[in-house]
């Protein structure tokens, strides 16, 4: 019997190459193995994005289209948006009532959120009183959301670890005080590539710098060529430091064959910053033709996205629907 998975993303806007190589990768190499549900976290959205809701309708359209030009199979997962499955609502209800307030105080992920975008000014517990509940209690709802459909693992990155811990302790915890019905989730910790943005920053749209998994060739090309470079390479005769180099790290994903070349002819200043960011984009734009394909059919038959979605939906409420009843049955005050 296949083990079960559960991750999502916020849709927060059309998704970018961290995302791709951050996630979806590892997605679609898992749900051949997997029992997986994959979710549009449209309620999390609303967490940090309650002041434009109105954006997050759209936004799930373009994240499940490129959830599956990316190439999710809904044949072989469960593609929906949370909403769409309201016991992940009660479910969240329930723990709350059960998760003590210091573990979400504490919860490093949370604070370092909010501190970026400037909820709080300290490193004190007293700080988090600062922020809005939807954001304190985001573990208690994702715990819901992984629980809901007993995970056994959920893929993560470093940075998601203390939630999934939360998540972890919620089920030991309603298990002890009612009975044991959920798994102890474990984390899938892929060794991701660190995707810069054109700014030589991490990838954000926060920071305005991505390049979108959707974004035409002539788009892709203008933002590489607008790329950060080595700055340590001032004139077109300096030798390169490939190493420190944004463009040179597209190239050892998106242009593999060529990048032991490219690196040794940076490194003897046989290759210019121009050159090499025109290859770059080349390479960039042959490897997402496929996804970029894809993604134009879809648009051509939204009728067949919303199925996807719907039926994906149908297939997390059957199992979710199985679970509340066992949740209810085991808190016995129903």
């Amino acid at each position: 019997m296949k083990k079960t998975i559960l991750s999502g993303m916020r849709p927060t806007g059309k998704l970018h190459l961290g995302n791709l190589e951050g996630a979806l990768r590892q997605w679609i190499a898992l749900q051949d193995e997997y029992n997986c549900f994959w979710m549009i976290a449209d309620w999390h959205a609303l967490t940090t994005g309650y002041e434009n809701a109105r954006e997050i309708k759209d936004n799930v359209i373009q994240v499940a289209v490129d959830f599956l030009s990316a190439g999710l199979d809904p044949e072989k997962s469960a593609i929906f948006r949370q909403s769409a499955v309201k016991e992940h609502a009660e479910l969240h209800l329930l723990f709350s009532m059960i998760t003590p307030t210091p573990w979400l105080i504490r919860n490093p992920t949370i604070k370092e959120q909010a501190r970026e975008m400037g909820l709080i000014g300290g490193e004190g517990e007293e700080e988090m009183v600062k922020i809005n509940y939807g954001l304190l209690g985001y573990p208690v709802l994702q715990a819901a959301d992984i629980l809901i459909y007993k995970a056994d693992f959920v893929p993560v990155g470093k940075d998601q670890l203390s939630h999934l811990e939360i998540t972890r302790e919620i089920a030991r915890r309603f298990n002890y005080l009612y009975k044991p019905i959920f798994p102890e989730p474990q984390p899938i910790i892929g060794e991701y590539p660190l995707i810069l943005g054109i700014d030589g920053r991490k990838m954000s749209k926060s920071y305005d710098n991505c390049i979108f998994i959707s974004d035409s060739p002539d788009v892709i090309r203008r933002k590489i060529a607008n790329m950060f470079t080595d700055p340590q390479r001032i004139y077109r005769s300096d030798p390169g430091h490939p190493e420190e180099c944004p463009v040179f790290l597209y190239q050892q994903i998106y242009n593999q064959s060529a990048s032991a070349q490219i690196k040794e002819d940076c490194k003897n200043a046989k290759i210019g910053c121009v050159d090499c960011k025109r290859i770059c984009a080349e390479a960039l734009i042959e490897r997402l033709a496929p996804i970029r394909a894809k993604r134009e059919e879809l648009e051509r038959t939204p009728s067949l996205l919303t199925e996807i979605l719907q039926e994906g939906a149908r297939k997390a409420r059957e199992v979710a629907s199985r679970t509340m009843e066992e949740v209810r049955e085991a808190i016995g005050a129903w």
